[in-house]
């Protein structure tokens, strides 16, 4: 059984808000050119409004949607009253619940979803023209973080399970466009943008209090503990406490495929 959002991600929409990278400014245009500005589009597990208060500037409405109130209230704190964003308490499971919309983005919430009962649904729901779009990491991944190789042994040390999303490529052996280019969204297009970003020592701790393996409410009582073992180990790998790395945003936008022309028997 999934443990809920709550359980998952409790304490840490502050630090998701704050020290996850952020989508390259040329992947949000990109998003906002293809959906066109006077479209309705749902953010499916929005989180803090990562892409959703970005995107609200290019478009018309923003259904941000997600199942932890903690990331709903910091989203709406970020996004200081914009008029054209809703928040709205759900999930994937409730989509014909929602208002109407003309396209659907995900960024790393895909991977909680069951992925094909969700794209089934949507191919009911979206209009015809209706594009289906993933903001995320590359599929490969991307060059790995320079301090991971130090959270893997403070992991290890706590005893963290990071197999914690049910249909991620990690856990369920499928990558999202795979999934995409069997359902009715199989037309795909890929576009890559890189960023160069700095992060300091407490930046570094923020961002592993962001994650669901590694939350506040996972963590518990060890909070402490962890963070303090997080940072004397970065110290110990770099004692500048500085760190460059190249953030890759790849935006994967699905379409259903034009439909073959009719063509008219010979008399």
């Amino acid at each position: 059984m999934v443990p809920s959002m709550g359980d998952l991600f409790g304490g840490a929409a502050p630090y998701y808000a704050r020290y996850r990278p952020r989508h390259a400014a040329s992947a949000i245009e990109h998003l906002a050119m293809t959906f066109g500005a006077d479209s309705t589009v749902l953010d499916l597990g929005c989180g803090p409004g990562t892409i959703a208060i970005p995107l609200a500037r290019r478009v018309r409405e923003v259904l941000a949607v997600d199942p932890d109130a903690e990331m709903l209230a910091e989203g709406e704190r970020l996004a200081a009253g914009a008029p054209n964003i809703r928040w709205i308490r759900g999930d994937s499971t409730g989509l014909r619940e929602l208002p109407p919309f003309d396209h659907v983005v995900m960024g790393r919430s895909f991977h909680w979803m069951d992925r094909r009962a969700v794209l089934a649904d949507l191919d009911e729901l979206l209009p015809p023209g209706g594009v289906v779009a993933l903001l995320g990491p590359a599929r490969d991944g991307g060059p790995e973080e320079p301090w991971e190789p130090v959270m893997r042994r403070v992991r290890d040390a706590f005893a963290v399970d990071t197999a914690t999303a049910p249909n991620s490529y990690q856990t369920s052996g499928e990558h999202h466009d795979d999934v995409l280019a069997g359902s009715p969204f199989s037309a795909l297009d890929v576009a890559h943008y890189e960023e160069r970003l700095t992060y300091g020592l407490e930046e570094v701790v923020g961002l592993q209090l962001s994650y669901s393996h590694t939350s506040p409410a996972r963590l518990g009582a060890r909070l402490a503990d962890f963070t303090e073992a997080v940072r004397r180990e970065l110290l110990a790998l770099n004692p500048r406490g500085t760190w460059e790395l190249t953030v890759i945003t790849q935006v994967l936008t699905a379409a259903r495929p034009p439909r073959p022309a009719r063509t008219t028997p010979p008399s």
